[in-house]
């Protein structure tokens, strides 16, 4: 009996080593793709992309009158989407939290504005630039001491924390008021209770246009140099960060990418 116990438990053994060897030989190979696939398969396989976005950065992307979200980053994910035989859905998310959403994976991708800069370089992937514009200063049209960006030592400015235009105004030596976005950076600014914003140059002639005339800020600065846009991506996606890159290429190549920036700027934003 001792003899056939023996026999056994050492069978046992040589089973549980046989296993140990086999889990520790599939451990030293990244088996995450293996066994759920790249992102980009599991979008193709689920048949969906999901973009953040904010919903309250007109003319990017904003609620219409019949509260759809519209605006030229959104028809740019959508047509992306398109051309990968995909569906597009939307999280709205304000700015500040938008960046811990990609990290914490409640969407795939960032369709709003993000300039492409080299400390974001650090810790995402973007795509080819689809967007090019530039920083401007706005103040109340009454103001006569902020005329140009110099102006901006010891001056208050509205900015949402984590954009370059924050990282401009602080340059010039602005006090930064933090707020969540566009809007509330010219309400403040309305409101007198801050004296300037440094904010996307197309986002404020919009806001003056919808004004018709009847505002009380204007543009009295600009930067010379053109800022960079592009979809922003979790690191470690090259498949699709492809993907979407080709889908822009052929918008390109094809006239799509002017023809939605000329719907919403008269001008084509998708060009230096």
């Amino acid at each position: 009996m001792k003899k056939y116990a023996f026999l056994s438990i050492a069978a046992l053994f040589i089973i549980v080593l046989s296993a140990c060897g086999s889990s520790d030989s599939e451990g030293g190979e990244d088996t995450s793709s293996s066994e759920g696939g790249s992102l980009l398969e599991q979008i193709k396989e689920e048949g969906v992309l999901t973009v953040g976005t904010e919903g309250t950065y007109a003319p990017y992307t904003f609620h219409d009158d019949n509260d759809e979200l519209t605006g030229y980053d959104v028809e740019v994910a959508k047509e992306i989407g398109e051309r990968m035989d995909v569906e597009v859905e939307f999280e709205e998310t304000k700015w500040d939290s938008m960046f811990a959403g990609l990290n914490s994976e409640r969407f795939d991708m960032i369709a709003n504005q993000v300039g492409i800069q080299p400390d974001r370089e650090e810790k995402y992937s973007f795509s080819e630039p689809y967007t090019y514009t530039s920083a401007v200063l706005v103040a109340k049209s009454d103001n006569e001491e902020i005329k140009s960006f110099d102006d901006l030592e010891g001056a208050s400015s509205a900015q949402s924390l984590t954009s370059n235009y924050a990282d401009i105004a602080k340059q010039y030596g602005a006090e930064i008021e933090s707020v969540e976005g566009f809007t509330p950076a010219m309400e403040l600014l309305n409101n007198d209770r801050v004296d300037a914003t440094v904010n996307d140059r197309l986002s404020v002639l919009d806001y003056l246009n919808q004004k018709d005339g009847n505002s009380q800020v204007e543009i009295v600065d600009q930067e010379d140099d053109a800022s960079e846009t592009a979809m922003m991506f979790r690191q470690d996606n090259p498949e699709l960060v492809e993907a979407v890159n080709d889908a822009l290429e052929e918008m390109r190549e094809d006239g799509t990418l002017e023809e939605i920036s000329n719907e919403w700027f008269d001008e084509d934003v998708s060009v230096q």
